[in-house]
């Protein structure tokens, strides 16, 4: 560890020794992953905001890998090569992490948990909260703002309005990368361009294709090239590309589906009011949301019984962590008035176990806890 870990880990050693035995007592048994690790799973998986900031290296098989640049990946990777894997476990973790942050040290600690196998999604979403709002207390941070949304929420929203798979790829996209949703909207609305493209024909061959077979279309031009990346896009980065132009030559977004994404995307307050509105919208517009709404309601229902105030939960619908796994509850913890770093962060994340190879589903939720920066608001508010 470098001299500038080393001062951190000593800065906050007496608070982590308590949050580590917190999370002993709850039942989470201490993981420790190895700090460098296949790139491949973070290039892949992980948000834009992570794989442009890693720290990449290549052994001498060629093989490219990485300093861990943090470690819900890392511990789900090692909780899938046990003998446990698909069986409930869970996991806390508390060590560095590298990742390029401009104008702040590239290595620093993280903790956390991460509970694999429950089939109870709604109480282990409560319980995740419940633990990261007592990490915080163990810094002596009690004055906190919960910020929470739902992914699933807005993927089973596009699931009913039934959109070209290509828009809801571009809109699923849009969220995870937390940009203006809103400004995308209205370019999708627009109407399909009169300008000739110079790849009219390749447009016009994919009018109608499903991705698979605009993959398969793109990679034999390409091959035919000589080439596998142009600009910097890999091949699949371009088949959607065309695809996107293509399926836009054929027609904009309906309007009806815009003002429905609209006033979705606008619900935020606490969850009771939220849930409200939500159902409220799916009876304007007659789409069946019920499956995602009802799990919603009943994760608020475990908050409220483990003792956490839900009327001073914000909660909103266009609320994204930026990371492209995540399928359900997200939350933040902020520390009330700093609007910006986030003292706690998680969720759930259901489809990365398949992604990272598992052959069957494995449900998945869990939080890190950002170490320094507890550290550093415990000590001012205990000075």
């Amino acid at each position: 560890m470098t001299a500038t870990a080393t001062s951190n880990a000593a800065g906050s050693a007496a608070w982590a020794d308590t949050l580590l035995l917190s999370f002993a007592q709850a039942g989470y048994v201490r993981a420790e992953p190895a700090i460098l690790q296949p790139a491949e799973p973070f290039l892949d998986l992980s948000g834009e905001d992570i794989r442009k900031s890693l720290y990449l290296t290549t052994d001498l098989s060629g093989d490219e890998l990485c300093l861990r640049p943090d470690l819900t990946i890392p511990v789900a990777r090692d909780y899938l090569a046990s003998g446990r894997a698909g069986q409930p476990a869970g996991f806390s973790y508390l060590g560095p992490v590298f990742r390029y942050r401009s104008g702040q040290a590239s290595e620093f600690l993280q903790a956390g948990i991460e509970s694999f196998g429950r089939q109870d999604r709604a109480a282990a979403d409560a319980e995740m909260l419940s633990l990261a709002l007592e990490a915080t207390a163990a810094f002596g941070v009690r004055d906190v703002e919960i910020r929470t949304g739902d992914v699933a929420l807005f993927n089973a929203l596009l699931d009913a309005l039934n959109l070209y798979p290509v828009w809801r790829r571009r809109l699923v996209k849009d969220f995870n990368r937390k940009i203006s949703l809103e400004k995308d909207l209205e370019r999708l609305a627009a109407a399909a361009t009169a300008t000739r493209s110079e790849y009219e024909g390749v447009l016009a061959a994919l009018a109608g294709s499903d991705r698979k077979a605009a993959l398969a279309f793109v990679t034999d031009l390409m091959s035919i090239a000589g080439t596998t990346h142009v600009g910097g896009r890999t091949t699949a980065e371009i088949a959607d590309r065309f695809l996107e132009q293509s399926t836009l030559k054929g027609g904009a977004l309906p309007r009806e589906a815009i003002t429905v994404l609209k006033r979705f995307l606008s619900i935020s307050g606490n969850p009771d009011d939220a849930i409200a509105e939500l159902r409220a919208l799916t009876l304007d517009a007659k789409l069946d949301l019920a499956s995602a709404i009802d799990q919603l309601e009943s994760r608020v229902g475990f908050m409220a019984a483990r003792g956490i105030d839900v009327k001073q939960t914000r909660f909103s619908t266009a609320f994204g962590r930026g990371l492209d796994y995540y399928t359900g509850f997200e939350f933040e913890l902020h520390h009330r008035g700093n609007c910006a770093e986030p003292l706690v962060a998680g969720g759930r994340y259901d489809r990365l176990m398949t992604q990272l190879g598992s052959a069957a589903p494995i449900p998945a939720v869990g939080f890190s806890v950002w170490v320094d920066a507890l550290n550093r608001i415990g000590r001012k508010v205990g000075a």
